[in-house]
């Protein structure tokens, strides 16, 4: 496939011939893997990458490190960009991307992880729809709820945008309008997660969640725009290399455990419809939150559990 774009394609196109060669050799990298994914069976078919949307590619100095420091920075075959935070990183290499008509730049660099004191042994974490997350010590994260915060004002947007001839001035302009929105709504949603997980796994020499169906949750047509913008996934996946940068351990418990089903003081189970916010046990006389009573069966089911990570 190199042999025919740099015989065939690359003459067809003069253009090409003013970029760097490392672009085009990072971009057939980057299908071997997405092929060989394909294969194992662990991604989709690769499709072709269309001007104009994801836009991205990747460059490095040929071996050589390339030094951030500052403001301004020197990129190979590019010369003088500046960022709008300071960066000082030394990299091997250097892809950039757009977003909303918003160009970013990352990289990848070496960082020793460093253990910080705990002040709890073992905290349970019971990640919800009415509120981000309930830990077993009391404490409560609010959701954002950023979609439903922008919902209104998105359908607005691509309700005026429906007749605008599409390519036209007018219609690019309400695109980059729409797509900044989306971007703020992810990025609100992001900081969220960034600041629960952090504090999580700074924190906390244990921390126990339950091992949700994300995909499975998502079917329940009721409640699967809230489970989304929630972002459970995205959660659980920085607790994990979170946990590992700060010292800590993640224990991922069965999805089947009744967490929300039993009662945290005796061991009762009884059903629990979502509706119900107030676990009383008829057992024990116990009365307390839904949620914190799950995070306390999340906490206490540490020493059961098989399936952990960190």
């Amino acid at each position: 496939m190199r042999e025919v774009f740099t015989n065939h394609t690359k003459a067809l196109y003069p253009w090409m011939k003013n970029l760097s060669s490392r672009v085009y050799q990072y971009a057939f990298r980057n299908l071997g893997e997405a092929f060989k994914r394909f294969f194992k069976g662990l991604g989709k078919y690769p499709r072709f990458k269309k001007k104009g949307r994801s836009d991205s590619f990747t460059i490095d100095n040929c071996g050589k490190p390339i030094e951030l420091n500052g403001w301004s920075h020197k990129l190979p075959f590019i010369g003088i960009v500046k960022t709008y935070e300071p960066i000082e990183a030394t990299t091997k290499k250097i892809t950039i991307s757009r977003q909303a008509g918003d160009w970013y730049l990352s990289c990848s660099y070496e960082w020793n992880p460093t253990t910080t004191p705990k002040k709890t042994d073992v905290v349970g974490v019971d990640l919800g729809v009415k509120t981000l997350a309930t830990l077993s010590d009391g404490k409560v994260f609010e959701s954002v709820k950023s979609y439903r915060r922008f919902e209104t004002k998105l359908s607005r947007m691509q309700y005026r945008n429906r007749n605008k001839e599409i390519g036209s001035a007018n219609w690019r302009a309400a695109q980059l309008k729409i797509a900044r929105l989306h971007i703020k709504v992810a990025n609100i949603r992001k900081d969220a997660l960034h600041k629960l997980t952090t504090y999580l796994a700074k924190n906390h020499g244990t921390v126990s969640i339950e091992d949700l169906n994300v995909s499975g949750m998502l079917r329940n047509h009721k409640l699967a725009k809230s489970i989304a913008d929630q972002g459970f996934y995205e959660f659980r996946r920085q607790l994990g290399y979170k946990c590992q940068w700060y010292g800590s351990e993640l224990v991922v418990v069965d999805r089947f455990f009744p967490s929300s089903k039993t009662c945290s003081h005796c061991g009762h189970v009884q059903d629990m419809p979502l509706n119900v916010r107030t676990y009383d046990c008829p057992e024990c006389g116990l009365s307390i939150d839904r949620d914190l009573n799950a995070s306390i069966n999340l906490r206490d089911a540490v020493g059961l559990t098989v399936n952990a990570c960190g």
